[in-house]
Protein backbone atom coordinates (compact mmCIF):
# COMPACT_ATOMS: atom_id res chain seq x y z
CA UNK A 1 0.00 0.00 0.00
CA UNK A 2 1.14 4.01 -0.52
CA UNK A 3 2.34 5.85 1.62
CA UNK A 4 0.36 8.58 -0.05
CA UNK A 5 -3.43 8.76 0.51
CA UNK A 6 -5.08 9.20 -2.74
CA UNK A 7 -7.80 12.35 -4.15
CA UNK A 8 -10.65 12.68 -2.76
CA UNK A 9 -13.24 11.25 -4.98
CA UNK A 10 -15.81 13.84 -4.54
CA UNK A 11 -13.80 17.51 -4.28
CA UNK A 12 -10.82 15.55 -6.37
CA UNK A 13 -8.12 17.73 -3.65
CA UNK A 14 -5.14 15.95 -2.61
CA UNK A 15 -5.59 17.16 1.21
CA UNK A 16 -6.63 13.72 2.81
CA UNK A 17 -5.36 10.94 5.37
CA UNK A 18 -6.12 7.46 6.23
CA UNK A 19 -8.41 7.56 9.57
CA UNK A 20 -8.80 3.85 10.70
CA UNK A 21 -10.58 1.99 7.95
CA UNK A 22 -11.39 5.06 5.80
CA UNK A 23 -9.83 7.73 3.96
CA UNK A 24 -11.02 10.91 4.79
CA UNK A 25 -10.81 14.83 3.06
CA UNK A 26 -9.29 17.15 4.97
CA UNK A 27 -11.60 19.79 2.90
CA UNK A 28 -15.01 18.51 2.54
CA UNK A 29 -15.17 16.02 4.85
CA UNK A 30 -15.92 12.99 2.66
CA UNK A 31 -14.75 9.36 3.58
CA UNK A 32 -14.47 6.03 1.68
CA UNK A 33 -12.91 2.91 2.23
CA UNK A 34 -9.31 1.87 2.08
CA UNK A 35 -9.06 -0.71 -0.74
CA UNK A 36 -5.93 -2.98 0.35
CA UNK A 37 -4.27 -4.84 -2.48
CA UNK A 38 -3.77 -8.25 -2.00
CA UNK A 39 -0.21 -9.39 -2.30
CA UNK A 40 -0.57 -12.93 -3.71
CA UNK A 41 -1.08 -13.25 -7.17
CA UNK A 42 -4.01 -14.98 -8.30
CA UNK A 43 -3.90 -18.77 -8.78
CA UNK A 44 -4.12 -19.80 -12.35
CA UNK A 45 -6.27 -23.11 -12.77
CA UNK A 46 -5.00 -25.25 -15.10
CA UNK A 47 -7.74 -27.09 -17.74
CA UNK A 48 -7.69 -30.30 -19.64
CA UNK A 49 -8.35 -29.85 -23.13
CA UNK A 50 -12.34 -30.48 -22.30
CA UNK A 51 -12.10 -27.01 -20.23
CA UNK A 52 -12.33 -29.65 -16.90
CA UNK A 53 -10.03 -28.33 -13.74
CA UNK A 54 -6.76 -30.39 -12.74
CA UNK A 55 -5.82 -30.55 -9.66
CA UNK A 56 -2.60 -32.29 -8.12
CA UNK A 57 -2.79 -36.54 -7.90
CA UNK A 58 -6.13 -36.32 -11.09
CA UNK A 59 -5.88 -39.58 -13.43
CA UNK A 60 -5.87 -37.73 -17.07
CA UNK A 61 -5.83 -39.39 -20.55
CA UNK A 62 -4.00 -38.99 -23.43
CA UNK A 63 -5.84 -37.79 -26.48
CA UNK A 64 -3.27 -37.27 -29.15
CA UNK A 65 -0.22 -39.35 -29.64
CA UNK A 66 2.82 -37.16 -28.46
CA UNK A 67 6.49 -37.56 -29.61
CA UNK A 68 9.04 -37.41 -27.11
CA UNK A 69 11.50 -35.06 -27.44
CA UNK A 70 15.38 -36.58 -27.58
CA UNK A 71 13.32 -40.03 -27.55
CA UNK A 72 11.78 -42.61 -29.94
CA UNK A 73 9.14 -43.25 -27.09
CA UNK A 74 6.01 -42.31 -28.35
CA UNK A 75 2.91 -41.62 -25.76
CA UNK A 76 -0.37 -43.32 -27.91
CA UNK A 77 -3.73 -41.84 -27.93
CA UNK A 78 -5.29 -43.40 -24.83
CA UNK A 79 -2.53 -44.19 -22.24
CA UNK A 80 -3.96 -43.70 -18.55
CA UNK A 81 -0.85 -41.26 -16.32
CA UNK A 82 -2.01 -41.57 -13.16
CA UNK A 83 -0.60 -39.01 -9.95
CA UNK A 84 -0.23 -35.79 -11.73
CA UNK A 85 1.88 -32.98 -10.54
CA UNK A 86 0.88 -29.32 -11.52
CA UNK A 87 3.31 -27.00 -12.82
CA UNK A 88 3.55 -23.59 -14.08
CA UNK A 89 4.62 -22.38 -17.13
CA UNK A 90 3.71 -23.80 -20.91
CA UNK A 91 3.95 -27.60 -19.63
CA UNK A 92 1.96 -27.16 -16.97
CA UNK A 93 1.49 -31.22 -15.91
CA UNK A 94 4.15 -33.33 -15.09
CA UNK A 95 3.78 -37.02 -15.04
CA UNK A 96 6.37 -39.65 -14.51
CA UNK A 97 9.11 -37.82 -15.62
CA UNK A 98 7.36 -35.72 -18.43
CA UNK A 99 6.91 -32.65 -18.82
CA UNK A 100 2.85 -32.44 -20.65
CA UNK A 101 0.67 -29.65 -22.23
CA UNK A 102 -2.90 -29.91 -20.68
CA UNK A 103 -4.70 -29.62 -24.30
CA UNK A 104 -3.65 -32.58 -25.15
CA UNK A 105 -4.87 -34.05 -22.19
CA UNK A 106 -8.46 -35.00 -20.75
CA UNK A 107 -9.32 -35.63 -16.79
CA UNK A 108 -10.24 -39.63 -16.77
Amino acid sequence: MSTTAPACPQCTLDETHIDGTNHVCDTCGYEWPVEIADTAPPEETVRDANGVALADGDTVVVIKDLKVKGSSTTLKVGTKIKNIRLRGGDHAVEAGGYMLKAEFLRKA
